[in-house]
């Protein structure tokens, strides 16, 4: 144990790096400390109590403390710690998760490739597609489309694929052969008397000239989130996937469909692309794979894929792609029990069940003044705070309004994550009606806050 006596908070400063932070004001600002959680709450090292309504990083499916989670990593713990699938190595625990996600996939599905993070299996997609056009004799074939907003993680090839300023800014991204096509933000992105149909009619129109523009031969693939997360949680137009679907089969281009967020329950069926009755070819999945009590993600992949990696293994002698946790045993079993246990709890149908409150509640926010739009499905969603209610006008991020937001509300003791000045809510699945109501009341208090330092501060003009 460290004898070190400075606080905690100050060793924190002087020995970690925080992600998404800005390091310089952290340094005098500190973190804050948790020290345990139980159900969808979680306590600080001086005993405040926290509603977690953003499960962590839209991760904690089944919230905290939960002991047969434990349970199952203990004893794979005991049982074989470690051991990898590298060559002709294996273990139980990968082959029974890899059956379970083949089996519960919404479409078919051949193989399962295993990661350690969202990040990875993007990253590995892309790997995977370029993999597959040589394997066709289309070294042509290789650029990928992304989505201006989309977060698709930060490696350099999933940084790439992410539409965020921040993730490439000064990073040297994106790499070359990674596009952006329109962020699907009706309330944003819309033109005046623009129905969702239309927009997404625009849209979709767009993304072909897009790939017409680049030369179909060259567009291997394209990626989307069901529904955006850090991007500001954003809802997609009616019809849309439908059109961008029609779009990409025109031109045989692979549809990589990223769940990360939304897989395994969050928008009240088990996949995202079931809520918006769309089908892809390929699907990445992480956070909620094992709520996030272990490292773990997955690709699903179509026996097409498949069959032209059995090629190119064939020709090269061997498949060079992989990694050290590549399905490890713990994880694996971890996140094989939390698939066990939603299906046994009926948690899907619990979120269908809660969704029309978590909403309700959600859309109630509508009314008040710097609220410019509150979007959701399921259980997720985001209220965007706008300096002018009647035109959409948005502050000036400098003023940094949602952060001040997020920050009264944790007064309140709710944890909730600003993405700019879009407040988003993704709370864990196991979340009562008494909780929802609690964690709107402590927005409510926090927004009410807000309102009054925007009002003081005048940054409404």
């Amino acid at each position: 144990m460290s004898m070190n006596p400075k606080s905690l908070a100050a060793r924190d400063v002087e020995a970690l790096i925080h992600p998404y932070a800005n390091l310089h004001i952290h340094r005098d600002k500190g973190p804050l400390i948790l020290e345990r959680g139980k159900g969808i709450y979680v306590w600080d090292r001086d005993g405040k109590k926290y509603i977690e309504g953003l499960s962590g990083l839209w991760c904690t499916a089944l919230g905290f403390g939960e002991e047969a989670l434990v349970e199952a990593a203990t004893e794979q713990l005991r049982k074989l710690p470690y051991y990898h699938i590298f060559s002709d190595k294996s273990q139980g625990p990968a082959i029974e998760l890899a059956e379970k996600l083949k089996d519960i996939a919404p479409m078919p599905v051949s193989k399962v490739f295993f990661a350690n993070s969202g990040s990875e299996a993007n990253d590995s997609q892309i790997k995977l597609i370029w993999y597959y056009n040589n394997a066709k004799g289309k070294p042509k074939k290789k650029k990928i489309i992304s989505r201006i907003r989309a977060y698709h993680g930060v490696t350099i090839a999933a940084g790439s694929l992410t539409g965020l300023p921040f993730v490439h800014q000064d990073f040297d991204l994106p790499v070359p052969g990674i596009l952006h096509t329109d962020c699907p933000h009706h309330y944003r992105f819309s033109q005046k008397g623009e129905t969702e149909e239309e927009f997404a009619t625009r849209l979709a129109d767009n993304l072909e000239k897009l790939i017409l523009k680049e030369g179909p031969d060259t567009v291997a693939a394209f990626i989307a989130e069901p529904v955006m997360g850090a991007g500001g949680v954003i809802v997609p137009p009616r019809t849309y996937f439908q059109k961008v679907q029609a779009v990409l089969k025109k031109y045989e281009i692979v549809f990589i469909d990223d769940e990360v967020i939304c897989g395994c329950g969050r928008t009240g069926k088990m996949f995202g692309c079931e809520t918006f009755d769309f089908t892809p070819d390929t699907i990445s999945m992480a956070k909620s794979l094992s709520s996030a009590y272990v490292p773990i993600s997955a690709l699903l992949i179509p026996e097409n894929i498949y069959l032209a990696m059995l090629d190119e293994s064939r020709k090269l002698g061997v498949f060079g792609h992989g990694f050290t946790y590549s399905g490890h045993p713990v994880c694996a079993a971890v996140a094989l029990k939390n698939l066990e246990l939603m299906e046994e709890r009926n948690v899907v149908e619990h979120v269908r069940d809660m969704s029309p409150l978590f909403q309700k509640k959600l859309k109630a926010m509508n009314d008040h003044p710097l609220v410019g739009e509150s979007r959701g499905i399921g259980l997720i969603g985001a209220c965007e705070l706008v300096a002018d209610k009647e035109t959409g006008r948005p502050f000036d991020p400098k003023e940094g309004v949602g952060q001040y937001c997020a920050s009264r509300a944790q007064d309140h003791g709710l944890i909730v994550r600003s993405l700019g000045d879009s407040i988003a809510f993704c709370p864990p699945l196991i979340i009562t009606e008494d909780e929802i109501d609690a964690l709107f009341l402590r927005f409510g208090l926090a927004l009410r806050e807000t309102e009054e330092w925007v009002e003081r501060e005048k940054l409404r003009r």
